[in-house]
């Protein structure tokens, strides 16, 4: 790799710490404050609502994506690939246009079958499910359903400045 695409490599990720920075202290206090999160119903029984409040960057948003992850924390041996059988369904919401995410399908956790080496402790780690890239939009909250015993995470991805030409063949 030379040194201008370390350079550029180094500022984007730089770029990226930052943004997750902000988006991470400025989500939990803004998400009982968004004026449209009241549209938004409660959560069943069984089910816990999670909601993602974006900040603002004003020109720019069609430059992000969201990833939202589902999934749940769960004793692994730390050598396997494991994930989970679930994944999330966009549903509209009534009468308001908006779209809110379900976890759906079976809590099932799938696994490579390696032998671990050594011990054989387990650990605690995150597995997920099949994740959904969606449309960055700060105007109003990103709300998902799921099921109890389930975490939802997130990230946001940056397209770069640069667009590149195609070829033709």
């Amino acid at each position: 790799m030379g040194t201008k695409c370390r350079a550029m490599f180094s500022r984007t990720l730089i770029s990226l710490i930052v943004l997750a920075t902000v988006v991470v202290s400025g989500t939990t206090a803004a998400a009982s404050e968004h004026p449209e999160l009241k549209a938004f119903p409660a959560a069943k029984a069984g089910m816990k609502r999670f909601v993602i409040v974006l900040p603002e960057h004003e020109g720019i948003e069609d430059s992000f994506k969201v990833e939202i992850i589902p999934g749940k924390v769960i004793l692994t041996d730390g050598v396997n690939l494991m994930r989970l059988g679930i994944s999330l369904e966009a549903k509209n919401l009534e009468g308001w246009g908006y779209t809110y995410y379900e976890v759906t399908g079976k809590d099932i956790a799938m696994s490579t079958r390696m032998a671990p080496p050594g011990d054989g402790k387990l650990r605690e780690d995150f597995v997920a499910g099949m994740s959904l890239l969606v449309r960055y939009n700060s105007r109003l909250p990103i709300v998902v359903y799921a099921p109890g015993n389930f975490q939802i995470r997130y990230r946001i991805w940056q397209a770069s400045g640069e667009m590149m030409q195609a070829e033709q063949r």
